[in-house]
């Protein structure tokens, strides 16, 4: 062990981490109290890998949904109650459609949905950024209670922008608080591996508004973008959440990607000078909701029982789940 690892031990348990440092696939919320700033660190390993490598995308897709992936964690991840959060992508570009689901408290899944010729023909062009593949349409964030509660959903426009872009445009529209998020997403090889593994991170951090709130809202907002008073003409942006956010600003990918740099020892490297305060992670995991039950309910109360017989091919009704490509199958005759 080095010198300058020891004395960063040191000042890690100096600050009051009294516990090991957090891995993979889990998210760890912090306080930048001098700054006036909170926000969350997610790092996705394993989870991300079987999302990703389920459907043997294509490079940029898989990069795209990777992302996609980090958001809905760092959001999702702040609920406070029992729920499910949903982000949806609806647009022109050649990935056409993306839905991540998050159930709180730790769960989630995803898919992509792309057009094949569309994506050669930007890669070709060398148009493969997040911006380029979404194309324009819009992101809608929905907050899910359950069958007997209201939900509540945020639509913002996608007209050009990354992930990143439309995720400072939605906090500062729909909960008025300046946002500032980082995504990166990476492919990483091991010796002995057969192949390269996904890898993620993210951060998000929020100024706190004046009346001293220290946790995330547990709703994204109700989506109300025309008051016109969504946006402060006046507002003048904080010298601490100034020095907040260019310290984000400072972070590369492989930083936020690195599997030997825990959230940790990366808050400490970002923000040692103006202190910060780490509390206990959550672990998140890839999990997908279908099941036999669930999926027979559908067709039984869905579908009449002629459709159910124009699904059947060679006398079953096979239904693939487009998260985990789990497929089910079922006798049309079972539903008399």
């Amino acid at each position: 062990m080095t010198a300058e690892m020891t004395m960063t031990d040191n000042l890690l348990s100096s600050l009051g981490l009294d516990r090991p440092e957090t891995g993979d696939d889990a998210v760890v919320p912090f306080t930048l109290d001098k700054l006036d700033t909170r926000g969350r660190i997610v790092r996705l390993g394993t989870a991300l890998d079987t999302i990703l490598s389920r459907h043997d995308y294509p490079l940029p897709v898989a990069r795209l949904l990777g992302e996609a992936v980090v958001l809905s964690a760092l959001i999702g991840s702040s609920l406070k109650f029992e729920g499910r959060f949903i982000l949806q992508t609806q647009t022109d570009g050649p990935v056409n459609l993306i839905v991540v689901d998050f159930d709180a408290p730790d769960s989630m899944r995803g898919y992509a949905r792309f057009d094949h010729d569309a994506l050669l023909k930007a890669a070709e062009a060398g148009k493969t950024s997040p911006a380029d593949l979404l194309g324009k349409g819009h992101l809608a964030m929905t907050i899910d209670q359950g069958a007997h509660t209201e939900r509540y959903q945020g639509i913002v426009a996608l007209d050009g922008s990354s992930l990143e872009d439309v995720a400072h445009a939605y906090f500062m529209q729909s909960e008025q608080i300046p946002t500032q998020v980082r995504l990166a997403v990476a492919q990483m090889s091991t010796r002995g591996d057969h192949r390269p593994r996904w890898r993620a991170g993210g951060m998000l951090i929020q100024h706190l508004p004046p009346n001293g709130l220290s946790m995330m809202a547990d709703l994204p907002g109700d989506g109300n973008f025309n008051n016109p008073n969504s946006a402060d003409p006046d507002f003048v942006e904080a010298d601490g959440w100034a020095e907040a956010k260019a310290l984000l600003g400072t972070v590369g990918d492989l930083e936020l990607t690195d599997p030997d740099l825990s959230p940790e020892r990366l808050m400490f490297r970002l923000y040692h000078e103006t202190g910060v305060r780490v509390f206990p992670p959550q672990d998140l995991v890839e999990r997908c909701t279908c099941s036999a039950d669930r999926i027979e309910d559908m067709l039984a109360n869905s579908f009449s029982e002629q459709e159910r017989q124009d699904m059947a091919v060679n006398g079953e009704i096979e239904v693939v789940c487009e998260f985990c490509s789990a497929a089910y199958r079922f006798n049309p005759h079972h539903f008399h």
